[in-house]
């Protein structure tokens, strides 16, 4: 019995298939060339890991202090590494400046992505690298940062006299230039209640909720809505009452407190209702206390969780 060749592909189709496959590989390598910058804006899990939880150094719930209003940009040169700053590059005026507060300031950052590249923003006390990113201060991260064009704000609360640094926290532009300092000193005296000054303040608001109940809660409007979580400002001393009602279907409850977060802790009898009695659908409640030390507080649903989800609102005390 005879055997036969068979021959299972030709000169041409292989020539043809060295032909796709080379345009693969050149397709593949532009795109992922051309978004270099992008995939070093991600560092590898384990880097985040091992960067560590921040210290708060100390930093008050409360403001105490004078509100600072900062504009940074993130600028580059064309090349998009020789040289990378804020606000300036190095030697034009403006670089990089120098913030100057006190404990208990309460600074706010607005950040912009001016100049390309993918960046993000947070405050540290470590003198060098990334890590150690102060809770709050974060605008975008490493592995979700700012594209071109686009913005954000955060907060910080220094409780500690030094000298802090506000960063790009994406792996290597601190080195490349995005740093600069934040030198707070002393706080001029700790904030303390004024007497009762017999001034009345009368103040509602209703919990409100979009239709799923939770992608959005909020007080009196939902987000984007006129007199969404309205500010209420007020004088250390004065009298305040709170009136608040449930317009939504949820479980809510009310009270002012130190920081949002701090659900468990209403201040000077500021409670309505609690996360284990919570005001139902249509009910309402009041309370009347009197304002305290001078600072920037939240009235918050005090069921936790609901505050995270959009519940919260300023207090202001002057």
């Amino acid at each position: 019995m005879s055997e036969t060749e068979v021959y299972r592909t030709s000169p041409a189709r292989t020539g043809k298939m060295m032909v796709i496959m080379l345009g693969i590989c050149i397709v593949g390598g532009a795109i992922f060339f051309g978004m270099w910058d992008y995939w070093l804006s991600q560092p590898p899990p384990v880097v985040e890991m091992m960067s560590g939880a921040a210290d708060d150094h100390g930093a008050p719930a409360v403001a105490t202090g004078e509100t600072i209003t900062v504009d940074l940009q993130f600028v580059q040169t064309p090349d998009g590494f020789t040289d990378l700053a804020f606000n300036a590059l190095t030697g034009e005026p403006g670089h990089n400046p120098t913030i100057n507060a006190a404990v208990g300031d309460k600074i706010i950052f607005n950040v912009l992505n001016q100049d390309g590249g993918f960046h993000a923003f947070g405050v540290t006390a470590d003198e060098e690298g990334f890590s150690g990113i102060i809770p709050g201060s974060e605008v975008a991260s490493a592995s979700a940062p700012l594209p071109k064009g686009e913005s954000g704000s955060s907060e910080f609360v220094p409780g500690e006299e030094g000298t802090y640094y506000y960063i790009c926290t994406v792996p290597g532009h601190r080195e490349l230039g995005m740093v600069g300092e934040i030198i707070v000193g002393a706080a001029e005296g700790p904030a303390e209640a004024a007497a009762p000054t017999g001034v009345s303040h009368d103040f509602s608001v209703d919990f409100v909720e979009s239709e799923d109940g939770f992608s959005d809660l909020a007080f009196d409007a939902l987000t984007g809505e006129p007199g969404h979580n309205p500010d209420f400002v007020v004088n250390s001393g004065d009298e305040v009452t709170f009136t608040a009602t449930n317009a939504g279907n949820g479980f809510h409850a009310f009270g002012v407190v130190a920081s949002p977060d701090d659900f468990n802790n209403s201040l000077w009898g500021s409670e309505i209702a609690s996360p284990t009695a919570p005001l139902k659908a249509g009910e309402s409640g009041s309370t009347t206390f009197t304002a305290g030390a001078p600072g920037t507080y939240y009235y918050i649903c005090t069921v936790p969780g609901h505050a995270a989800l959009g519940m919260q609102g300023s207090f202001i005390v002057e």
